[in-house]
């Protein structure tokens, strides 16, 4: 919403790339910000050993190094500000071509459906970077060669080479299909409320 204003008071309206800009720039900002306590929520997910997180933090830190912890972050902040970018520039867009009297709210309908929409965009085109970003993550926890997964360009030619692209890449995608429309929906709409309540007047 900062990155909104900015670029609304910059160049005097919000143009389709200021509003992915600002999509992305929220996408990055929360994923850096919390990505140490997303390795170690994937590790205690998986792995018995792994019960509290400073007890995990620790082990971690004492048998991998501190950047352990930001293994797999490079995919993450690329998916991350695609799928931010893409989702917050295709639910703006929408909103902006409801018509609407000075005044009126967007109907809570139209702003579940266009939540909706701009999940599914944006799930679809950023997630061949997440399950990159989980290989990386919990790379040789499971006996593999840890090696495979130590970078961005080694973990997609792994996948794509030995799974391919639908059953590797795009692998769990239809249940994101149903997750990723529904927390994005939810999402924008008590933004959209909450924004409305102290500012009053319809975000874009």
């Amino acid at each position: 919403e900062y990155g909104k204003q900015w670029y609304q008071r910059r160049v005097r309206g919000l143009t389709h790339g200021n509003r992915f800009l600002a999509g992305s720039l929220a996408g990055l900002t929360a994923s850096f910000t919390t990505y140490a306590l997303e390795v170690l929520r994937a590790r205690m997910a998986i792995k018995p050993e792994y019960i509290g997180i400073k007890q995990s933090l620790v082990h971690i830190v004492r048998t991998e190094g501190i950047s352990s912890l930001y293994r797999g972050v490079t995919p993450t902040l690329l998916g991350v500000s695609i799928y931010g970018g893409f989702s917050f520039y295709v639910f703006g867009t929408l909103k902006q071509q409801h018509p609407l009297s000075p005044g009126d709210q967007l109907t809570l309908s139209y702003r579940v459906l266009y939540g909706a929409v701009a999940g599914l965009c944006g799930q679809s085109i950023s997630y061949p970077l997440d399950v990159v970003r989980r290989r990386m993550q919990t790379g040789g926890l499971h006996g593999d060669h840890l090696e495979r997964y130590s970078t961005l360009r080694k973990t997609i030619t792994h996948i794509y080479t030995n799974e391919g692209i639908k059953k590797g890449l795009y692998k769990g995608l239809s249940l994101n299909f149903i997750k990723g429309p529904v927390a994005a929906s939810i999402s924008y709409t008590v933004f959209d409320y909450v924004n409305h309540l102290f500012v009053g007047k319809e975000s874009v």
